[in-house]
């Protein structure tokens, strides 16, 4: 027998209020924040303001286990999200409630909550995963580096997909608790403040706190074993380095190079303002890479970057980074000159208070290496292209574009600004638009057109009064400045920042 359902009229409309009235704005979030170089890169729908990851790692199998918790809000109603991961998952939960999901692209993690989110709304993620990040391969590439003794993972633009899942953009920090457990015996480095070392059972666990926003490219893992020297700065910021123990003959090199950290820090805050960030240091694995990495509070140096001796320079770069590129951060990448082109700037000046050769002098260098033919004036700084992100014009011309700027408002106004652009931005994201604008209104001068000559046009820039550089420098040869080769020694590390 068949029973008809008969609901009372005031019951039919009681059940119609029920139903949100913008359930049709539901829908998923976008699987890329649409940068210019990489459209897949980050996730829309939602911002994180937390990462926290409880991780295990056993250097001998290269097997990682983990287990994230992202706090987000969303910023639209969302029915699905992204988020970007390369590692096997398990399990996610969406504030404690099993969600569906599965995988897409090159390095999407489709989740499906169990009811949809609404915009505003503050959610919990939760992934188990576990796997071997070094057989993960993303075009082909691996950004995880194993050692004879563990593990590695830092590089640019992506690193986060092979070790935790992630909003991976800079447009999107976080603050970050990393919890790692090794096999007593071994370390686990990664940024910020070490708060807590524990063992037990065979593990000894390490649990760090970076408790500024922070970049996903910027979040590093190391696990080894490291000579680990600890100290306070003057001003109460724990600064840990570490090397390899198996650095073998660049040991030496290594430990004399980053030990200048808190010295070169100090001399940057008068450059850069208040240091950002609640600790620093930097780390030297047994990787076999030419390259280093702003990794933030810690960066990363590459054996190789030590192969002809200290490397002072590479270290006074990526700590220069800490402001310009960690604190601040691009919108797009490709506005990666707001990075480089300041870091190896602060290269010069360093070399300018070392008496090795003002930053003059390695304009008018620069300057005149390149004809007006060379490739070097083809890439433009403030938009090269994916494949010239790395580029050595990016870094040299992008430097020469800020002694221009020096020359044209005077040391007085822009030495200001090169202090206020990290201060005032402090913990956002900004594009050399951004830039442009603010050094215009710090300086009161039009500087639209100077700054498209020196970072957008495919051309050598006339010298003389009108560029600041000197009319000497229109032909070779030109005195090299002392510290020239010490700079040119980290060129291989910063063309090989990108993977």
């Amino acid at each position: 027998m068949r029973h008809r359902l008969i609901v009372p009229g005031a019951a039919v409309l009681s059940l119609l209020l029920a139903i949100p009235a913008s359930a049709a704005s539901f829908r998923p979030g976008a699987p890329g924040v649409g940068d210019s170089y990489y459209p897949d890169s980050g996730n829309g729908g939602y911002h994180v303001s937390h990462y926290d990851l409880r991780l295990k790692y056993q250097p001998k199998t290269d097997l990682l286990e983990g287990t994230a918790t992202l706090l987000a809000t969303t910023t639209q109603d969302l029915s699905r999200f992204n988020l970007d991961f390369g590692l096997k998952v398990s399990e996610i939960r969406v504030d404690g409630v099993k969600a569906r999901f599965a995988t897409s692209g090159k390095h999407e993690l489709e989740v499906t909550p169990a009811t949809p989110l609404e915009k505003g709304r503050q959610i919990s993620v939760v992934v188990r995963y576990a796997g071997t990040p070094s057989q993960v391969k993303i075009d082909g590439y691996s950004g995880w580096a194993r050692t004879p003794d563990g593990g590695v993972v830092a590089q640019e633009p992506d690193a986060a997909v092979w070790w935790y899942p992630s909003n991976d953009h800079p447009t999107d920090k976080a603050t970050y608790d990393i919890s790692v457990a090794v096999p007593d015996g071994t370390q686990a480095l990664s940024n910020g403040v070490l708060l807590s070392e524990t063992s037990k059972l065979g593990w000894t666990r390490y649990n760090w706190r970076s408790d500024k926003p922070q970049s996903t490219y910027l979040t590093t893992l190391a696990v080894g074993k490291f000579d680990i020297t600890k100290d306070t700065t003057a001003n109460g910021l724990p600064v840990i380095n570490a090397v390899s123990k198996d650095l073998g003959a660049n040991e030496g090199a290594a430990k004399a190079s980053i030990a200048r950290t808190a010295e070169i820090v100090q001399w940057e805050e008068g450059l850069f303002g208040r240091y950002p960030f609640n600790a620093l240091g930097g780390y030297v694995p047994n990787v076999p890479a030419g390259y280093a990495l702003e990794t933030q509070t810690r960066p990363f140096y590459g054996k190789k970057v030590f192969d002809n001796g200290a490397n002072v320079s590479v270290v006074v770069h990526e700590l220069a980074h800490q402001w310009y590129g960690d604190s601040v951060s691009l919108k797009d990448w490709k506005d990666i000159w707001v990075h480089e082109g300041f870091a190896r700037y602060a290269q010069w000046l360093w070399s300018e208070k070392e008496g090795e050769g003002t930053a003059q002098q390695l304009a008018d260098y620069v300057y005149a290496q390149h004809p007006a033919d060379d490739a070097f004036w083809k890439v433009k700084p403030g938009d090269p292209g994916a494949k010239n992100q790395f580029d050595i014009a990016v870094y040299d011309r992008g430097a020469l574009a800020i002694q221009a700027f020096r020359n044209k408002v005077g040391d007085k106004v822009f030495f200001e600004i090169l202090k206020a652009w990290p201060t005032e931005n402090r913990y956002g994201n900004g594009s050399v638009a951004d830039f442009v604008k603010f050094a215009e209104k710090k300086s009161g001068k039009k500087l639209a057109d100077f700054f498209d000559t020196w970072l957008f046009q495919p051309a050598k820039p006339a010298a003389g009064a009108a560029t600041g550089i000197a009319a000497a420098a229109r032909k070779a040869p030109v005195a090299q400045p002392k510290s020239w080769k010490s700079i040119a020694a980290t060129n291989e590390v910063h063309e090989a920042h990108g993977h």
